[in-house]
């Protein structure tokens, strides 16, 4: 199913029409309260008893308006390798901070969740950062760490070492115990049998990138995709902030299974702050 720009105006075009959708979102179950005029709140038309749909969310103290918002939330789910804060700045003639603040609050939307990734999964970790030459390789980089279920989604972590007790306690949080694990030779998967996990492994060192059915191939082009995406369109991204924007690109690799439109998707999550 298809959400087009024709489809997103014709269903946000108003500040009304925003607020509307965030009130019955929030509470689709709440009758006899109607708008106050002027302000972004409800009323019980009995009692007074005044509801304010914008607290807790992503809109609460913030003087833009909701059609603004709206559009950058349709923005954000469109892009394939994601929204800078310049273009948002551009597009929406507000200030920098603005727009970065924008960003930022979008990306909460795109948190990771869900259940257990079952079936075939691939575990693999990376770096994140500046290049550097081959003995500061890894100097000033942050650690990831990605799963992806084979035709499945996908969850990736920023972790603070690739020690055991981090790696597995990650696989045990994400992963089915009926799973079967693909990863490479490195020492820490050798005790995944330990814990109840089928393992396949490959020898990269070896050169050995597949045998059989065993090989890491799709979490490798994750991470292709996140690194590329991430330098072409932010250029830079804090050690801070790293883990939101690989939210972000976890959240559309993970809706492209979706019948639902990924901007319907990312309203709905609205409800739920």
């Amino acid at each position: 199913m298809k959400y087009t720009i024709k489809d997103f105006r014709k269903e946000f075009n108003t500040e009304d029409k925003c607020l509307e959708y965030v009130f019955g979102a929030k509470y689709p179950n709440i009758k006899q309260y109607y708008r106050v005029r002027g302000r972004k709140c409800y009323a019980h038309s009995v009692t007074g008893h005044q509801i304010h749909p914008l607290a807790g969310t992503i809109f609460e103290k913030s003087s833009t308006p909701l059609t603004v918002w709206f559009e950058a939330l349709f923005l954000f789910s469109i892009a394939k390798n994601g929204v800078s804060a310049k273009e948002l700045q551009r597009h929406f003639g507000v200030t920098y901070k603005t727009a970065w603040r924008m960003g930022s609050q979008i990306r909460k939307l795109m948190e990771q969740d869900g259940n257990l990734l079952k079936g075939t999964v691939e575990v693999d970790e990376t770096y994140f950062g500046k290049k550097g030459n081959n003995e500061m390789k890894f100097k000033n980089k942050s650690a990831l760490m990605g799963m992806v279920e084979r035709q499945g989604k996908v969850r990736a972590h920023k972790i603070e070492a690739r020690e055991t007790h981090i790696l597995l306690g990650k696989i045990k949080a994400n992963i089915s115990k009926n799973a079967t694990i693909m990863t490479d030779e490195f020492r820490v998967y050798a005790k995944l049998p330990n814990l109840g996990y089928t393992n396949k492994r490959v020898k990269h060192g070896k050169k050995n990138w597949v045998f059989g059915d065993a090989h890491t191939n799709t979490i490798e082009g994750f991470w292709g995709q996140l690194k590329r995406s991430i330098r072409g369109t932010y250029h830079f991204v804090s050690e801070k902030h790293l883990q939101s924007y690989v939210d972000e690109f976890a959240f559309r690799y993970n809706q492209r299974l979706s019948e639902t439109p990924c901007f319907q998707v990312l309203v709905s999550r609205l409800a739920n702050q």
